[in-house]
């Protein structure tokens, strides 16, 4: 139960309390510090299930709280940069830029829901993770972290990049959706 792969997903569970009370604070360089954490997150995502596979410690608590993690991370994280006033106020389209996590969010619940129903059936590998959905999860890691900066450094307009980027990784969202929708009707219709 605590081994190190199991212990980062933790961190990146009770690093999603931290972040919110920085960002809602009056603390001096609170973006600094939460890109740091959230930075920190996304490591220890790419580490755990990579350390669990070569340790072989992977184990069916892993297995669940990872995704879990995951999506609270990603859904509390765009919901406080949704209402964020200084990051409304620097939108190119609130409303889209709304939109757009609305669909990020609901497609993270779809995708839970599809792959708890999949394995019901037995049939869960033929949802597994799509190279699509990588690079999504890539992109869209990038853009919650340059929207939690909130700032332009060095001349760069990292919000404004920061919120191109999801904009994209909205358009991946979709994709991927319909990649494992499209997998689960062929799977469910073959039998």
């Amino acid at each position: 139960m605590f081994s190190i792969p199991n212990c980062l997903t933790f961190f990146r569970i009770l690093v999603i309390p931290i972040i919110v009370a920085i960002h809602l604070s009056d603390v001096a360089y609170a973006n600094w510090y939460n890109v740091i954490l959230f930075t920190l997150a996304g490591i220890s995502d790419a580490l755990d299930g990579y350390l669990a596979r070569l340790w072989g410690q992977e184990s069916k608590l892993g297995a669940f709280l990872d995704p879990v993690a995951d999506k609270l991370l990603v859904a509390t994280m765009l919901i406080l940069i949704a209402t964020d006033p200084v990051v409304r106020a620097n939108l190119l389209a609130s409303w889209f830029f709304t939109l757009i996590v609305v669909v990020i969010i609901g497609r993270e619940l779809m995708v839970s829901a599809l792959r708890e129903w999949m394995a019901e059936l037995g049939k869960r590998a033929n949802v597994a993770v799509s190279q699509v959905g990588k690079y999504k999860t890539g992109i869209q890691m990038t853009a919650i972290g340059m929207l939690l900066f909130k700032q332009s450094l060095f001349g760069i307009p990292i919000l404004r990049l920061g919120e191109l980027m999801l904009y994209g990784a909205g358009i991946l969202t979709i994709w991927s959706m319909f990649i494992y929708l499209s997998a689960a009707y062929t799977a469910v219709r073959s039998d």
